[in-house]
């Protein structure tokens, strides 16, 4: 049975436990980080030297980075279809999965921070500003891309919109004023009536 660490309002957590959901696998998940510690621990950092969540365990193979264990989980059980054969498709679906790690989520954090795990008092308002007109910008972008096909790598739901959902989930429920993007929220409104994104992603942001 497949091991995994890592809190569930992660959203790097939630990309690792979406792919196991899609793909309907039996886990095992242990809460690890913050409040729930583990992730220091001399155990925890023999399997990730980086101490952060999630890291997965398949039958004693270790592996951590959540992009590189949603690629994993979704080629060794969906080939063809999470994980596209069609090698430009593939393409296309990791440089929106990179999109999201490198770019999409630098902008976005300090303006997550901000609202959701700073007091009202002690939270830098220039900061969160800058942050959500960086991400507006981003979202703008990635609903451009949508306006042209129903899911981010094409016609077809894959590992790409697996490591996209809980970014988005978390934009489209931040306390903070939003610019229209619909293409994107249709695409967000789709993904939502898939069980496993429901059951993943309806949580409230912490």
């Amino acid at each position: 049975m497949l091991k995994l660490w890592g809190r569930l309002n992660s959203i790097n957590v939630q990309k690792a436990v979406l792919a196991i959901e899609e793909l309907g696998l039996p886990y095992e998940r242990t809460d690890a980080g913050l409040q729930f510690g583990v992730n220091k621990s001399p155990e925890y950092l023999a399997m990730n030297p980086n101490g952060l969540v999630p890291t997965l365990d398949d039958d004693g193979f270790i592996l951590w980075e959540s992009n590189a264990i949603v690629r994993y989980l979704c080629a060794k059980h969906s080939a063809g279809a999470l994980w596209p054969e069609d090698l430009q498709i593939r393409a296309d679906a990791d440089r929106w999965m990179d999109w999201q790690t490198a770019t999409l989520s630098s902008a976005m954090g300090a303006g997550f921070m901000g609202l959701v795990r700073t007091p009202p008092e002690k939270r830098d308002a220039e900061a969160i500003n800058a942050s959500l007109a960086k991400t507006t910008k981003l979202v703008a972008m990635l609903d451009a891309h949508l306006a042209q096909r129903d899911y981010v790598a094409g016609e077809s739901y894959s590992m790409g919109d697996i490591v996209l959902a809980p970014i988005m989930h978390r934009w489209f429920n931040m306390p903070c004023a939003r610019a229209e993007s619909p293409h994107a929220e249709r695409w967000y409104a789709t993904l939502m009536e898939r069980p496993a994104c429901v059951r993943v992603l309806t949580l409230p942001i912490t």
